[in-house]
């Protein structure tokens, strides 16, 4: 769910964010540095970047020729966030359709829980449909539910996860 990572990244600070004040090139740095990891939101082999913890080493500059611009090797360590196939985790239920069940964990907003992996769960139509079980636990929008992932995929184009999960394991469904 949670992994701890140290990256290593090439952070290009423009010519005139450059000053002799120490202090202020390592500000400028931190802050070049911030804004590319928000950029980047998520890869596949990492899952979601969360958070900066620390800056752990800044290596020595290097001038581009082209532009002036100078080019720091940069080491930190950051929070991201994956799930991984057969994981208990839980969600929030965002949307309901008679085909299955929308949730989000996290960042991750397209989780599909699909009635055949709800057992014993029936769908009631209405202007707020829900899945409910025959010991009247129900899943309706909002409700939070406990499952486990069954797969995920990583969509490149929209750098993000979807994931199938299901309910039929002990102790899994609404919480």
């Amino acid at each position: 769910m949670f992994l701890k990572v140290q990256l290593s990244w090439n952070v290009i600070i423009p010519a005139e964010n450059m000053n002799v004040k120490g202090l202020l090139l390592q500000r400028a740095i931190i802050v070049r540095l911030m804004e590319e990891f928000a950029v980047k939101k998520a890869t596949k082999d990492l899952g979601y970047l969360l958070a900066v913890t620390t800056l752990d080493k800044v290596g020595e500059g290097r001038v581009r020729q082209q532009s002036g611009d100078v080019l720091f090797p940069v080491t930190f360590t950051c929070l991201t966030f994956k799930i991984f196939r057969g994981e208990v985790v839980e969600g929030v239920v965002h949307k309901i359709l008679k085909h299955g069940v929308f949730l989000k964990c996290g960042p991750i907003d397209n989780i599909f829980l699909s009635p055949q992996k709800m057992p014993g769960y029936e769908y009631v139509p209405g202007e707020n449909p829900l899945f409910v079980s025959e010991k009247q636990s129900k899943i309706e929008k909002d409700v939070v539910v406990r499952f486990s992932v069954i797969g995920t995929k990583w969509i490149e184009s929209e750098r993000e996860f979807q994931a199938v999960v299901t309910l039929e394991r002990d102790f899994l469904g609404p919480v």
